[in-house]
């Protein structure tokens, strides 16, 4: 058996999502997306003792473009946070009251499909062809179903849209530019390819500003508050938790080894990036008076600190960086659920008007309390572990970028612990705080138990993806 069988049942699923009608949509989306969930742990057992999960077949013969899937520790890590994920943001809408439900259940689902096939394509143009459908399911999710006055959320997503699809035409360009030196756009052949010093830094920056849109980072975020505001949560947990993972991951296995010398040329520059992220979102977050907003620049400074690691370009850096871009998911989609779960009974995202839950709900006051310090890289969490090991990266590379990126802990636990204070603590609140009910109670203890789990124990993930970031820093020294 191979990888395909992954991406069929994720398609399949959204078809029979679609045609199962309103009622039985959410159902039929969480049922398919367990079982996606399911298939990726038993491709993942697969792959421990050996087997070849490979997929390869001839799709085009002019120009020679195939149907290729390739699985290593590092897709396959991708590909388990995307299932899981996907999984667990159908389940925690079981709240929500969706009009045409079977409709947004299946661009989920459909999404998911696109993401999986993202990690996996090792083919140029089937990668670029994943990326650019993952982008379609989310315009519609975040301009249909999303939340505020209908022509600003239009405006925000178009802007969105635009944004990231005249990014990826750069990347484009610069495949094309790459097939007619190579003859083929396979990742082996691309690994390969002979490239003077100014072809690698044209090519590294066509990569850049498709990959610094879709993360994204600073000064390319613009689109990104907005957006993560106006969409629906599940929308929001999907951009944050997975597909700006898709941005960092294209960065490790296709802008690094195909033009490695950019890369080392701009290092003190590329990280410099990183770090004015980490401190620009941390300020703006400080000064948010929206919840999902604050949530969002939080979630730029965080993915600024990744970014920065994956361009040390030392196995400390992108060994961090991949396993805080698997924490970060698990984190973002806690704290947007969190949200959510306030939003369902107050009606509002304004951090002024909470305030008082903890006496109403102090099961959910400690649910929530143990997302924001694991977003503050707690020791004991798997967000620790990931940003430990980037700022020693950071600091081979110079102390002082360790000193800056370490200023996310210190101002991410100043507006996390002040924005906690004001939404749960004070006095009782005038509007009645349901206690969370059993479906909310599981989605989050799901996630703080994978928190803990990874954060004593990340040797599992460790062991995976290290060999496949071994074989890509070793592709970036030889060029």
């Amino acid at each position: 058996m191979d990888i395909s069988y992954l991406l069929i049942l994720l398609l399949v699923g959204s078809l029979a999502t679609y045609f199962s009608g309103d009622k039985l949509a959410s159902k039929v989306a969480l049922l398919f997306s367990v079982g996606s969930f399911g298939f990726s742990l038993y491709f993942l057992n697969l792959f421990s003792i050996g087997e070849n999960l490979d997929f390869f077949n001839v799709w085009i013969t002019q120009p020679n473009i195939n149907f290729a899937l390739k699985v290593d520790g590092l897709s396959l890590a991708m590909v388990l946070l995307t299932t899981s994920l996907t999984s667990l943001i159908i389940y925690s809408s079981f709240g929500n009251d969706f009009k045409n439900a079977k409709s947004i259940y299946s661009l989920i689902l459909f999404m998911s499909f696109a993401m999986v096939g993202t990690f996996l394509a090792s083919d140029g143009l089937l990668y670029y062809i994943f990326w650019e459908l993952s982008l379609i399911p989310i315009y519609f999710i975040a301009l249909i179903w999303g939340n505020g006055d209908a022509e600003e959320r239009k405006k925000a997503v178009v802007k969105f849209f635009i944004y990231t699809f005249a990014g990826s035409l750069f990347m484009l360009v610069a495949f094309v530019y790459l097939y007619q030196k190579a003859g083929s756009l396979s990742l082996e052949s691309l690994y390969n390819v002979d490239l003077s010093y100014n072809e690698q830094i044209w090519i590294f920056f066509a990569f850049f500003l498709a990959y610094a849109i879709k993360i994204p980072i600073i000064p390319f975020h613009t689109w990104q508050a907005n957006v993560y505001q106006k969409a629906p949560t599940v929308g929001t947990m999907l951009l944050s938790g997975i597909m700006l993972k898709m941005g960092l991951y294209s960065v490790i296995r296709w802008q690094l080894p195909i033009a490695p010398f950019a890369a080392k040329y701009f290092i003190y520059i590329l990280i410099g990036f990183g770090i004015a992220g980490v401190i620009y979102g941390s300020i703006v977050a400080i000064r948010q008076k929206d919840l999902k907003k604050l949530l969002a620049y939080s979630s730029l400074a965080h993915v600024g600190l990744i970014a920065a690691g994956i361009y040390t370009l030392n196995l400390d850096g992108l060994r961090g960086a991949v396993l805080q871009m698997i924490a970060h998911g698990f984190v973002v989609v806690g704290l947007f659920f969190i949200a959510e779960i306030i939003y369902r009974r107050y009606e509002t995202r304004i951090i002024s008007e909470m305030g008082g839950i903890r006496i109403q709900s102090p099961k959910f006051t400690s649910l929530f309390l143990i997302l924001v310090l694991a977003s503050v890289a707690l020791p004991s969490t798997f967000n620790f572990v990931g940003e430990f090991t980037v700022l020693y990266s950071l600091s081979q590379i110079n102390v002082w970028f360790a000193i800056l990126g370490g200023t996310t802990i210190i101002l991410g636990a100043y507006y996390m612990l002040k924005m906690f204070q004001n939404v749960m603590l004070g006095e009782t609140n005038s509007k009645v705080f349901k206690d969370v009910t059993i479906s909310e109670t599981i989605t989050l203890v799901i996630i703080v138990g994978v928190l803990f789990f990874f954060g004593f124990y990340p040797k599992p993930i460790n062991d995976l993806i290290t060999p496949s970031l071994e074989l890509i820093l070793n592709k970036i020294k030889v060029k």
